[in-house]
């Protein structure tokens, strides 16, 4: 069975660039689906779901990252890599203060990830765009809610140090291999 090698952090992290990167290297990787989610709900006039309807926003996240746990142990390999996590999702809640059921908190312990790397913040390379609208600011507010969130639910982040890409890469299967 592989291991589920889950890859967190705020807005503007390098999460993306790290997880293409892994899939050049032919490791199989599952792709942040929020943008999915914003395209389909702007495309529906709903210009941003997780401002005005959280809940919702948050339930089709969980739901689609609980299929992507899942999805894991359809693969043969030693490792997948997953960009973002259940736990994500009440991390962002908890940001705004939106209240969510026990279903949430239930499956953040149903669901456990073998491993988390967190990204750090890095204000060089943040950008904001129609689907990532925080600004720097907002990020470390974040940032500061996924590592007490991932904290509380048991787990020690591996923080991933700042470099480019390939450098990156390396200190999380260097890690692995451990």
């Amino acid at each position: 069975m592989p291991k589920s090698i889950l890859l967190i952090g705020g807005p503007s992290t390098g999460k993306t660039t790290l997880i293409n990167h892994l899939k050049t290297l032919g490791y199989p990787c599952l792709e942040e689906i929020s943008r999915d989610v914003i395209k389909k709900a702007q495309n529906e006039g709903i210009d941003q779901l997780f401002l005005e309807k959280p809940l919702l926003f948050s339930q089709l996240l969980k739901d689609a990252r609980i299929q992507q746990f899942q999805d894991v142990t359809t693969y043969d390999t030693k490792y997948v890599f997953l960009d973002r996590g259940i736990p994500d999702t009440v991390a962002y809640m908890d940001y705004i203060g939106q209240e969510y059921t026990k279903e949430f908190v239930n499956d953040c312990k149903k669901y456990i990830y073998d491993i988390v790397f967190i990204l750090p913040l890095w204000k060089e390379i943040h950008q904001t765009d129609g689907e990532r609208y925080e600004s720097f600011e907002q990020a470390q507010q974040i940032q500061d809610h996924l590592i007490a969130t991932y904290q509380a639910y048991g787990y020690a982040p591996i923080e991933v140090p700042k470099g480019d890409v390939a450098a990156r890469a390396s200190f999380i299967l260097n890690t692995l291999k451990g």
